[in-house]
C-alpha cells in the first residue's frame, strides 16, 4: 500500500544532520515495517526561523504552487493517505491538506503542536496555518506530554494517539563492568540558546562531583569555544571528540561509558537519550515533558540545580549496572521501531 510522506521542516534526504532528519527517517522506517511502501513525495520546506511576514508570504505562494503540482501528479496514481511528519508555528505543512483533500485521501500527522503565543506575533501567519492543518487531520499522533494539552484544548482529543518517540535499538548491548574514574559521556552540537544552556548546567553539576569521574563530549558547532571556556576547570578529564556523523562509532562511544549527561534544556524529544539507552547506557537528565518521556534507565533532577545533578551521577554509579539493563529493555518495550509500526498500522487502517 502505497502511503505520501512528508517532512516540511526537513526533508529525510536533507544533507545536513539533525535530529528532525533522523527522525524523518525513522519514520519512514517504522512505516516500511508496518507493511506501507511510504515516499517522500515533496522536499519542499516551509520552515522560517526568523519569523518574517514577507518569507512567510513567500513561503506558502511557493507552496501553493508544489500543491497543485503535487496534485496533478499524484491523480493518476494517488497513494492510500498522506502522513505529515512534524507540523508546528516555524514550519507548517502548507502542501499536505490541500493535496489530501483534492485527491480524498486520509490526512495524519506525527508531532503536530500548537503554540497559541504565536498567534500573536511574527510568526501569526505560520501558526494560524500549522493550527490549520492540524484541523484537517484525521489522525494525530502527538509524542510528548509538551505538546498534548493544547491539542486536547483545541478539541482535537478524539483524533489523538500516543505515539511514543521511537528509534532502531540495534543489538543486545554487552554488560558493563564497573570502572574507576567513572566514563561519562554527553552529545550534544554546541551552539547558542538552549544548548548553551544545558553545557552550561552540565558544567556546574561536573564541579559537584565527589569521585573521580571522565567526560567524553561528541559535538561540534559554533559554539566551541564557548562550551571549552564553560569546562575550562575540568579540560584535564575532558576529552572533546568533535561532530561523528557515523551512528555505528557513536553506538561503540555509548556501549564504552557509564552514563549518559545531558540536562536537555528545552529538548522536544530527545533522540540522544534514546539512542542511549538503546545501547544500554542510562541518562542523567532535568526533570521536563521530553526527559521524562524518554526515562527507562537513569534518573531526573530538579531544573537549574547542580549539585542535584551531581548527587543522581553518584548513586547512579552505584547502580549502573542494573539502570543499563533497565534502560535498554524500555526502549525495546516503548520506543523500538517495532512497537510505533504496531500503532502506526493500526491507526492508518482505522482511518483507509
Amino acid at each position: 500500500m502505497k502511503l505520501a510522506f512528508y517532512a516540511p521542516m526537513k526533508p529525510p534526504d536533507h544533507p545536513t544532520p539533525s535530529g528532525d532528519r533522523e527522525i524523518a527517517r525513522l519514520t519512514l522506517s517504522a512505516l516500511d515495517l508496518a507493511g506501507y511502501e511510504a515516499i517522500t513525495v515533496s522536499n519542499f520546506r516551509s520552515l522560517d526561523m526568523a519569523g518574517s511576514a514577507e518569507a512567510q508570504a513567500d513561503l506558502m505562494a511557493k507552496a501553493g504552487v508544489e500543491a497543485e503540482w503535487l496534485v496533478e501528479s499524484l491523480s493518476p496514481s494517488p497513494p492510500e493517505a498522506w502522513l505529515t511528519y512534524h507540523c508546528y508555528y516555524k514550519a507548517p505543512d502548507l502542501i499536505g491538506p490541500v493535496v489530501a483533500g483534492a485527491l480524498q485521501i486520509p490526512y495524519l500527522i506525527t508531532e503536530p503542536s500548537i503554540s497559541p503565543k504565536r498567534r500573536l506575533d511574527a510568526w501569526s501567519r505560520f501558526a494560524f496555518a500549522a493550527e490549520a492543518a492540524i484541523a484537517h487531520a484525521d489522525r494525530l499522533f502527538w509524542t510528548t506530554t509538551r505538546d498534548l494539552p493544547e491539542l486536547q484544548k483545541a478539541g482535537h482529543g478524539e483524533k489523538l494517539v500516543h505515539l511514543p518517540a521511537f528509534l532502531d535499538p540495534g543489538p543486545e548491548v554487552p554488560v558493563r563492568a564497573a570502572q574507576n574514574p567513572l566514563r561519562l559521556l554527553t552529545i550534544a552540537m554546541m551552539r547558542s540558546g538552549d544548548k548553551m544552556e544545558s553545557y552550561k548546567r552540565l558544567a556546574a553539576a561536573l564541579g559537584c562531583l565527589r569521585i573521580d569521574w571522565e567526560l567524553t563530549v561528541i559535538g561540534g558547532g559554533d559554539g566551541e569555544a564557548a562550551v571549552s571556556a564553560l569546562l575550562a576547570e575540568h579540560l584535564a578529564q575532558v576529552t572533546f571528540l568533535g561532530t561523528l556523523n557515523d551512528p555505528g562509532i557513536i553506538r561503540t562511544h555509548c556501549e564504552r561509558h557509564d552514563l549518559l549527561v545531558w540536562p536537555g534544556v528545552g529538548e522536544g524529544v530527545g533522540l540522544v537519550w534514546l539512542e542511549a539507552q538503546a545501547a544500554g547506557l542510562p541518562m542523567i537528565a532535568e526533570d521536563g515533558p521530553a526527559a521524562r518521556n524518554a526515562l527507562g534507565g537513569g534518573k531526573l533532577t530538579p531544573p537549574e540545580d547542580p549539585q542535584a545533578m551531581a548527587r543522581a551521577i553518584e548513586a547512579a554509579a552505584r547502580d549502573r549496572e542494573a539502570l543499563s539493563a533497565k534502560a535498554r529493555a524500555h526502549i525495546e518495550a516503548q520506543h523500538s521501531l517495532a512497537a510505533a509500526a504496531v500503532i502506526l498500522h493500526r491507526e492508518i487502517e482505522a482511518v483507509l
